[in-house]
């Protein structure tokens, strides 16, 4: 069933015609019916022709057959955040020639996109996504669904909130028996401030990283649910969960785990007016992370304004901290990260005009276009306590609608 399509893989591979090939072995017109798959053929002729071609049928066949369960496996390890395992599969598919003409090559090809993601490699990613996005319509369901799933991890990972969960609720779990994209909607909703929304879906992913004994996600998910919980005051028992699951990272072997729930908890010290924790667990947090990470420069900012809140001595070192942060944001072209920056440079520096022109003017309109909610009602909230400060009443009142609005 397989052997013509190997044989015509392999013979354009070494760039031999049809006449090249069957020279001596049969005619023309029967290697291209055996490639067509339009005659049968007598297994001596198949053997002559593999060995001329240098290959070995039987094992190529086997390969061939074991292409979607080997597909199937990687999205598995995908899904379960296996790094070492996942790159080990993504090699071997690399060096893997037939994966070009075997009906499966959309699925391999959406595979290497959810696999970039997982390495942060947003531009390779956006490259295949294009180019299968102009075939959608000529995708099996599976693969449809597939592909929104790997846009939402996309727009996700380019802070387009109300995108991603546009995108994924038009999924059909029906087809699509993947239940992790309820984590990234729920990711979606935790950022644009639905907390409700945020702890339903993690809840469902929540159930499935169990159902597959996935360690690591099943803490992702939980995480996700103790932020949607926290109240107004500083919460002993929502604290105790926070250390108990920095716990379960340090048994896991989980780093960049540990890093997020650090970082969320030194939160729940920050809403506290716990400023000396707050700062504390933000620098515990940075310690695990990539310097040049979108995560680094979240921590570095919320451990520099715990720092200026808990009154800290050492002005010029904050401001040094805020200056390589900018730095960073700049180099790397994170745009939410350059004005979380400049305006704490504003902060630092006692400009307080300047900083809350900018605020107004440059910061608060990219906070409202891009969905960054808990940043638009912090923003609000400055620039009117700000305004009725200096007297500036008009300008206070157009703030003051805004909230009652929002």
């Amino acid at each position: 069933m397989y052997e013509g399509k190997i044989i015509k893989f392999y013979r354009e591979k070494y760039k031999l015609t049809q006449e090249q090939l069957g020279k001596n072995i049969c005619s023309v017109t029967h290697i291209s019916k055996i490639e067509c798959a339009q005659t049968k053929y007598a297994p001596e002729i198949i053997n002559l022709l593999s060995k001329r071609l240098g290959i070995d049928m039987e094992l190529e066949v086997a390969n061939f057959m074991n292409i979607k369960q080997r597909l199937l496996h990687w999205h598995d390890v995908i899904i379960m955040q296996l790094f070492e395992e996942m790159d080990q599969i993504y090699y071997e598919f690399e060096m893997e020639e037939l994966i070009q003409i075997s009906e499966y090559n959309d699925m391999y090809q959406l595979l290497r996109a959810k696999y970039f993601l997982a390495h942060s490699k947003c531009n390779e990613a956006f490259k295949i996504i294009k180019k299968l996005q102009k075939k959608e319509d000529k995708l099996a369901p599976y693969e449809r669904n597939l592909l929104k799933h790997i846009l939402g991890i996309y727009s996700l990972a380019k802070q387009e909130y109300g995108k991603v969960i546009q995108i994924l609720k038009s999924i059909d779990n029906t087809v699509y028996k993947n239940p992790e994209f309820y984590y990234h909607l729920a990711s979606a909703y935790h950022t644009l401030n639905a907390p409700v929304l945020a702890y339903y879906y993690a809840e469902k992913s929540h159930q499935f990283f169990k159902q597959i004994n996935n360690y690591l996600r099943v803490i992702d998910a939980e995480m996700l649910m103790i932020i949607q919980i926290q109240g107004d005051t500083l919460d002993e028992e929502i604290i105790s969960r926070f250390k108990n699951l920095i716990r379960s990272c340090e048994l896991c072997n989980a780093p960049d785990r540990k890093a997020k729930v650090l970082h969320n908890l030194a939160y729940e010290f920050y809403r506290g007016k716990n400023y000396k924790e707050a700062r504390k667990y933000y620098k515990d947090s940075m310690l695990l992370k990539n310097s040049e990470s979108l995560s680094y420069l979240l921590s570095l900012e919320g451990y520099i304004r715990s720092s200026f809140e808990d009154g800290y001595s050492n002005l010029d070192e904050l401001i040094n901290d805020a200056e390589t942060g900018l730095f960073i944001a700049k180099k790397n072209n994170y745009i939410l990260y350059i004005h979380l920056f400049k305006l704490l440079l504003y902060l630092l520096k006692s400009k307080e005009k300047e900083y809350y022109n900018y605020l107004n003017n440059k910061a608060l309109p990219m906070f409202i276009k891009n969905g960054f909610t808990f940043l638009v009602e912090r923003s609000k909230k400055e620039l009117f306590n700000y305004y009725k400060k200096m007297n500036l009443n008009e300008q206070a009142m157009e703030i003051a609608q805004l909230i009652v609005n929002a």
